[in-house]
Order: C-alpha cells, then structure tokens, then sequence
C-alpha cells in the first residue's frame, strides 16, 4: 500500500499515540515568542504550516523573523536560517545587538557599535566580547548568543543555486544531527532557485512556494518565508496587503498563515493624528503586525509592537492596535 495512504483510523491512533507520550504539542507547536500573537496563532507556528511574512522595505521583516529564530533556538530547538540577502556575519552582529538591548536597555551598543566591534579597524588584540564591554551588557550580549549558537544554523543562499532541493538536504541533515526538524526561515522567496524556471517571474514564484509548502508538509517543519511586495503594495500612499505580495495568488493561497509588518504612522486615521499632533511621532516607533490570514484561528487581527531597531529588535510584549487603521496612507508633519 502507498506509504502516503493513511485510514483515518491510522490518523486517530497516531493522534492518540502522541497524546499518550505527552509531546504532541512540542513536536507541533512552536511559539514565536511575541505575545499576543502567539495566543492568536493559538500556540505559535504549526508543524506542515507554510507561513509568510511581508511588508513595505525597512520595516524589520529579517528583524523580526531572525528575532523569532532567536527565541526557538533559546528554548532549545534548531532553526534554519537561508538568507538570500545578508552574509551571516551580518546575521550575528544582529542578534548581538539585539541580546545586548535587552540586557543593557538604552545604554547597550547599538548595532554601529557591534559592527565596528566586528570589524576591529583598531586592530588591537581583543575578543568581540572586550571589545563591546564598555558598553552596558555587550559583553553579556556575546556570552548570550553563544549559548543557542550551536542550535541556531545559518545558511548563505544563492539565486543562482539555492533551491527547494537544497532547503531539504539542509533540513534533513539538521534533523539527522540533532534528532528534531528545525524551524525553517527563507529570506526571502522570491529569490528560491526554480532549475529551469519559466522567463515569467510569477510562475516562478508558484514553483517555489508550492515546494516550501510541499516542504513544511513532507518534513513536518512550520517554514517561515519572507515575501517581497509588488510595485503597488511598496509604493508610498498605500498599505501592504495580501494582494500585494509580488507573485501569482499562489502565495496567499499556498500559505496557512500571512503576516504583514506595516508602519503604524503610515496607516493610522488622520484623526488620531489632526487631534492628537504628539501621537504622529509615537506611532513612528510602532510596527502594525496583521494576521491576514489564519487557518489555525482568528484573522483580521491587528497587533502592535514597539520597534527599537537601533539594537535590532522588537519588543515582544506587543498589543492590539486600539487606533482606526486605513489602506490609504496620510503623512502629517
């Protein structure tokens, strides 16, 4: 019989299997964890779950999916990360800034101080480490991510090379070594090598996102994948939706989950900012997060968190948004 064919009485007793063992919603679940996004996702990201995440340019897409990362690695679970976009040395001067932001609040190194830390133009013999500790918490900082390092794999992906066949190796190499599937970030998908790809770009994009969900499935991994917008959705004026993900409407369709990152300052109403002249620089340091889509749970939910992209991250603890959100983008100075 095929390997594929299941009774649905197959289905139960597994179900039930797992429940006996008690790790049914480890193997399934994994929270991101921002709250309450997690509480709308009832749990976090699911097993066999195509995720995507999208938003204007600049508004913290690798931030936030590197941060998630970060948070699965720290409970312990593997993560892999293809960038198409940055190096991983970049990655890690990232996270850096991030752990150091959190120890050392407003008097950590900013992401510039990591970089230069990194880059040793001074030349002197020092460790990363020393060199960030006359800055509140980045030697912390260091020791921090040193300590998921080992579960936390970053892969330098190519156009030109990297491939759904490629994610698969990786991810079933990760699964052999550490026993667990990893969490799996594309960075961003509409750079995924289609071999022999059509000259239309959005066919492409089908091939590819059709692989990563068939992906999600096969390995039973949740894959998180970054989505370029079209010209429309990244054009001033207008807020990203799901329409506006560059590709065919195989990217809404294929993913169980869709997630846009947009700048609260650009969609909230006019009148919050006509009656209220203090709030229009608050909301610029607030990223309207919306759950578009949601076959796990509740969707048309927009949530909000504060930015602090000077040290790379978020802050997790985030909120519903209170104000009225318009598609149509008002700039008041």
């Amino acid at each position: 019989m095929d390997a594929k064919l299941q009774s649905l009485s197959e289905v139960l007793q597994r179900a039930e299997d797992r429940l006996a063992t008690r790790d049914d919603s480890a193997n399934r679940l994994w929270p991101t964890g921002f709250d309450p996004l997690d509480h709308h996702l009832t749990g976090g990201f699911r097993a066999g779950e195509l995720i995507l995440l999208a938003g204007p340019q600049g508004l913290g897409k690798t931030t936030w999916a590197l941060q998630v990362g970060r948070n699965v690695a720290r409970a312990g679970r593997p993560v892999a990360y293809f960038c198409f976009e940055h190096d991983p040395q970049s990655l890690l001067e990232k996270l850096v800034a991030l752990e150091a932001g959190e120890v050392g609040g407003f008097d950590a190194p900013e992401l510039r101080h990591v970089r230069t830390a990194f880059e040793a133009r001074d030349r002197r013999s020092l460790g990363i480490a020393e060199r960030l500790d006359e800055h509140q918490g980045g030697a912390e900082g260091v020791h921090r991510v040193r300590q998921y390092a080992d579960s936390y794999h970053l892969h330098r992906s190519s156009g030109r090379s990297t491939g759904i066949d490629e994610v698969t190796a990786v991810v079933e190499d990760i699964r052999e070594t550490t026993g667990v599937g990893p969490l799996v970030i594309v960075d961003y998908l509409q750079k995924v090598h289609v071999p022999g790809g059509s000259p239309i770009e959005d066919e492409r994009i089908t091939v590819a996102v059709e692989g990563l969900k068939d992906l999600a499935l096969d390995l039973h991994v949740p894959v998180l994948a970054i989505s370029a917008g079209d010209k429309e959705g990244i054009a001033s004026g207008r807020r990203m939706r799901p329409s506006h993900l560059r590709g065919s409407s195989a990217l809404a369709y294929e993913a169980d989950t869709v997630l846009i990152l947009n700048n609260k300052f650009d969609v909230v109403a006019r009148h919050h900012l006509v009656y209220d002249l203090s709030s229009a620089e608050k909301f610029r340091s607030w990223a309207v997060l919306s759950i578009e889509k949601n076959r796990s749970g509740v969707d048309k939910v927009d949530l909000e968190f504060r930015t602090r992209f000077e040290h790379s991250r978020f802050e997790q603890e985030g909120r519903l948004v209170t104000e009225q959100l318009i598609d149509e983008r008002v700039f008041t100075e």
